[in-house]
């Protein structure tokens, strides 16, 4: 590996002006830096950051905290943290992906123990979430993707789940819809007072209510057999729900196994919607799915950026909320009119048992 004496060499400057120069510790003349940073790239020297950290007191590495989901970190998770990876680099910093698989706390307390990491950017945050109580406690300065229930002076960005609720809800009220529903997520994450399942569940119900539109939300299936329980168990107690919106994509699996086998189609007997899935998750249903989008790249680079803000010192506390964004697609349509949905399902059963 080329050293930064060979990039010193090879700039015909000394050690350390090349340093200075691709370091940014002292002003370096424009044309002098120009000539060290075009010897680094024609090298391929990388700076080592722990050795300069040693002198810096940063190693200007970042820590993307987030529990490990029990679905594994799908498409939708990981533009939030690929944008955070982007957005840091830009920046000059690394970011380090940290899966929680244990207890949080101590997790968190051996990370930032090291001495290897400037900041923390925390994922999947509660409400009440312990993890912001020991990192204010520790000093240690972080920022959120998501927020708890007061963030108050914490750097955070979010969704806007008020707009979203009002964006989802408009969309389905105008095609006709009188009757709502909506599928939370899982009673253990509902409980454990994640932010967008309580969050979305609020905004929701509030959407629903300043519409007028009637609405159902106390179904929380979080796996595809779940979803299909649901779903039987929605329509039996209000065979009148036209519309439903879901967030957890497993249960949307289910949901649609369940209207095949009543005979039902989407959307000439149900609108289904998914909430917090991206686009290209929604493009691999049949039909294709439509989705409230999230903005996972702009809050992963929002994030990201804050937390390096913070360290800088450059601004006062930020916290910016951005809506989720509609993206119709081919489950979407007006309410049925003419035959009952029930007279659709007696002839497919009796059509299976001819």
């Amino acid at each position: 590996m080329p050293s930064i004496r060979d990039v010193a060499s090879r700039a015909q400057v000394a050690v350390s002006t090349a340093s200075a120069a691709l370091n940014g510790t002292r002003p370096v003349a424009a044309a002098t830096r120009q000539r060290v940073r075009q010897a680094a790239e024609e090298l391929g020297y990388r700076p080592n950051l722990l050795a300069r950290g040693l002198q810096s007191k940063r190693t200007r590495i970042l820590a993307l905290l987030f529990p490990a989901p029990h679905s594994g970190f799908g498409l939708t998770e990981m533009r939030f943290a690929t944008a955070a990876a982007e957005a840091a680099s830009e920046l000059g910093y690394h970011l380090l992906l940290s899966p929680e698989t244990g207890d949080p706390i101590e997790e968190l307390r051996h990370l930032t123990g090291l001495g290897l990491v400037d900041g923390v950017l925390l994922m999947e945050v509660s409400l009440d979430d312990e993890r912001v109580e020991f990192l204010l406690e520790a000093g240690v300065p972080f920022s959120m993707i998501g927020r708890t229930r007061e963030p108050g002076p914490i750097d955070h960005a979010d969704i806007d789940f008020a707009a979203t609720a009002r964006d989802a809800v408009a969309h389905l009220a105008g095609l006709g819809h009188r009757k709502l529903a909506f599928f939370n997520l899982s009673p253990g994450t509902y409980a454990a007072q994640y932010g967008p399942a309580i969050r979305a569940g609020e905004e929701f119900a509030a959407a629903a209510r300043a519409a007028g539109l009637a609405y159902v939300d106390d179904f929380r299936p979080g796996s595809a057999e779940e979803g299909g329980q649901a779903f039987e168990r929605l329509i039996e107690a209000h065979p009148d729900v036209t519309a439903l919106a879901v967030m957890d994509d497993h249960a949307a699996v289910g949901v649609i196994a369940a209207v095949a086998r009543r005979g039902w189609r989407i959307p000439r007997d149900l609108t289904l919607m998914l909430v917090l899935s991206s686009a290209r998750v929604a493009e691999m249903f049949h039909p294709r799915l439509t989705t409230m989008e999230p903005p996972s790249a702009e809050l992963g680079r929002l994030g990201a950026r804050m937390l390096i803000d913070r360290l800088r010192g450059d601004t006062p506390p930020q916290g910016r909320l951005v809506p989720c964004r509609l993206v119709p697609g081919d489950s979407s349509g007006p309410p049925r009119e003419g035959p009952s949905r029930a007279s659709t399902a007696r002839k497919a059963t009796r059509g299976m048992g001819s």
